[in-house]
Parts: structure tokens; sequence; C-alpha cells
């Protein structure tokens, strides 16, 4: 599928990214879809394959643990120890500090996203339950989204599953459904929904979806995003909220990259930033955006 229905010249956007890509030599694998916060779809490209999820499973583990919060089953006063064994490499920080370390819950999950702390991360799976956020994904309908099990453990700690080489999956449909209920209130009350989208909008990595947002006379950026990206060896992804005059909620996941780099510059991001910010920017009703 293109484009929403409903949706003029989504069909002509689409070809335009597609052709940007081609001409850059992109030579990923790549999954994308646009709606507006009501989820009424806009573009659509391989929107149910499934890919590696990296670190947008942060997303439904955040949302599921303030879920937890707001039925009081989850204190995010309630401070948990960093002990040494829980140190994992990878994205974040407490890798880096010294265990003994004593963060409240709101902490975990701010670290989980603004950083993607994968020492935070498995603390978070840890208190929720592989079963049961498996089992709460299928309930939300996020059929091809599943949690395998912990991030970047040693070999010795892999569960079966691991060990047969599988991993943590999602798709861009299942990650702007996910989307559209956090915005619309479906998932959360009002505090938490608050919580998870401030949460969201500190992300510090912004390489795709806001890489290209422009800025005011002051510097700052001129739309707001709360997102969650995802890297792993030759994978790029970012999810989120950009809140553009017309809002939209973009799940663009990729796959099959050659720049082995994890940075800004890294050129198969580079590229799928370029492409993506002119159709998002027509999308999202930008007054600098040209016709594409």
């Amino acid at each position: 599928m293109t484009g929403g229905a409903g949706e003029r010249g989504a069909g002509e956007r689409l070809a335009a990214f597609q052709a940007h890509l081609a001409a850059s030599g992109f030579p990923s694998t790549v999954g994308l879809r646009v709606t507006d916060v009501t989820g009424a779809e806009l573009i659509a490209w391989n929107a149910e394959r499934v890919f590696p999820a990296a670190s947008t499973i942060k997303v439904p583990l955040l949302v599921l643990a303030l879920q937890e919060a707001q039925a009081g089953r989850l204190d995010l006063s309630a401070r948990v120890t960093i002990q040494p064994g829980d140190r994992v490499p990878g994205a974040g920080v407490l890798h880096d500090l010294d265990g003994g370390l004593a963060l409240t819950w709101r902490d975990v999950l701010t670290l989980m996203i603004v950083v993607s702390d994968n020492t935070a991360t498995n603390l978070v799976i840890g208190e929720l339950g592989v079963d049961a956020v498996n089992a709460w994904l299928a309930a939300q309908g996020l059929t091809g989204t599943r949690l395998v099990g912990k991030l970047q453990l040693p070999p010795g700690q892999r569960n079966e599953a691991q060990r047969r080489g599988e991993r943590n999956a999602t798709t861009a449909r299942d990650q702007t459904a996910l989307l559209r209920a956090l915005v619309a209130g479906d998932v959360l009350d009002e505090a938490h929904t608050a919580l998870a989208l401030d949460i969201l909008g500190r992300q510090q990595y912004r390489d795709l979806i806001a890489r290209h947002v422009p800025c005011g006379p002051d510097g700052e950026r001129l739309y707001r995003s709360a997102t969650k990206s995802g890297e792993l060896l030759g994978v790029h992804h970012d999810v989120g909220v950009l809140f553009t005059p017309r809002p939209l909620l973009v799940g663009l996941l990729s796959e099959g990259g050659v720049d082995p780099r994890e940075h800004p510059e890294n050129a198969d991001v580079r590229t799928l930033a370029g492409a993506l910010w002119p159709l998002l920017a027509a999308l999202g009703g930008d007054p600098g955006a040209g016709d594409i």
C-alpha cells in the first residue's frame, strides 16, 4: 500500500522518497508508516514487515511500565539498586558507573529512553517479565512485535530463544499503532501519558526523524519531537511523534546498511534522514516544504 485512501498525492510523495534513496544507492530495506494523530494512514511501505526491533522495543516497555505505575503495581519513586552483575554493554551510561547506585524507577525509565540505556532496560524487563510483556503486546494487537529477552547479555545468561539466534522484533505498523494509542490517551491516563511523551521528548539521539527539522532564530527546533531510535549493525530505526503543524506519527525501520559506524554521520543514516524530511515536511504542513 502506498498511502492512506484520502491523502492526496501520497503515492507521489512516497515515490519521491523511494527515488531519493535509489539515487543515493541506499542499500537497506525500509519499513515506513506515517499517520496523523487519529491513526489515519498517510504513507505506508513495508509497514508490516518484521525487523529486528533494536532499541525501539523500549517504547512498549515504557508504556507497559507506566501502566503498571498507574495501576499502583510499580512505585515510580521507589528505588532499585544497580548490582555489578546488572551492568551490560552497549548504549547508556550505567555500565560505566559503580555498582550500588540506587535509582528511582522513574529515573530507570528515563535512562532507558533518553540515552537508550541497556542496563536500565534490563531492569525494566526483569520487573515486568518477558512473558507478561509478550502477553500485553498480543492484547494490544501488536502482533508483529515480540520481546525475546534482555539486551546484551553474555552468552551464558541468554535464554533458549536467544541462543537460537532469535531477536526482539517489531514492525512500523505496530510502532505507529502504539503511538496513536499513547497520544490518544487510550493506554494511559492524562498524567502518565504526559510523562511518557515528556520522556520520549528528551531522547538525545535525533539522527533521523528530527535531524532536519528547521530551527528558529534562537537555534531551537521549530517542531518538538517525542521519539525513540534504535541501532544495531546495519539497522537504523526511529519511531515517534513529530509535532509539525499537522502532528505526525512516524515509524521508520531499516536493515541491511553497509556503514558499520554508530555515529550521527553514518552514511546510511544521513541518506535515510535526507530522504525522510521532505516527506515529513510535506505531510506535516511545514510552510517551507515544497511540492514532492
